[in-house]
């Protein structure tokens, strides 16, 4: 029973740390066979509004998912890589009106009546990574994750960061997600 107080903070903790929702899609006709190599397409990282700091961090994260997959990092690559960043404010507003007591009325015993509002504020982020075919200089790939984002320090920035191009990466090239 001691335990039962803590279950509403528990519950707000799980559900604060959503994972990253994914999104992808893709070029039907292009053939990610062909795609071996990789290079920045700095253009494009440019225009993220995020710091230089998140951007390096980006690049490493997806730097190491892609060597993962078995492709190169080359000065002449099958495939330019960009990114782009959004970010706003959400609110949560849960209302946890459960409970028993006694009270007046046809019913004297009656359910609710606990009446907890719970207001979350957070910052909800998301990652457009973006692959481009180097020699049409046409998107082929596009994976996006949103979620919250945590970043109470530099550890955790860098986690969360990793976190995000880990599952959006897991879904490129088209067909190699885990099932």
């Amino acid at each position: 029973m001691k335990y039962v107080k803590f279950l509403p903070l528990f519950l707000l903790l799980i559900t604060s740390c959503s994972s990253v929702k994914v999104a992808t899609d893709y070029d039907t006709k292009a053939n990610f066979n062909n795609y071996q190599t990789f290079a920045f397409y700095k253009p494009g990282i440019d225009k993220a509004p995020i710091s230089d700091l998140d951007k390096k961090r980006i690049m490493r994260a997806i730097e190491t998912e892609l060597v993962a997959k078995g492709m190169q990092k080359s000065s002449t690559p099958d495939v330019l890589v960009s990114i782009f960043t959004k970010s706003r404010e959400r609110v949560n507003i849960n209302d946890n009106n459960w409970g028993w007591g006694f009270g007046w009325g046809w019913n004297p015993w009656m359910w609710g009546g606990a009446g907890r509002l719970n207001v979350n504020q957070y910052t909800e982020g998301t990652l457009f990574i973006d692959i481009i075919d180097a020699s049409k200089k046409e998107l082929i790939w596009q994976g996006i994750g949103s979620g919250a984002l945590a970043f109470s320090n530099i550890e955790k920035r860098e986690a969360r960061i990793k976190e995000f191009v880990k599952e959006i990466l897991e879904k490129y090239p088209p067909g190699s997600e885990k099932r």
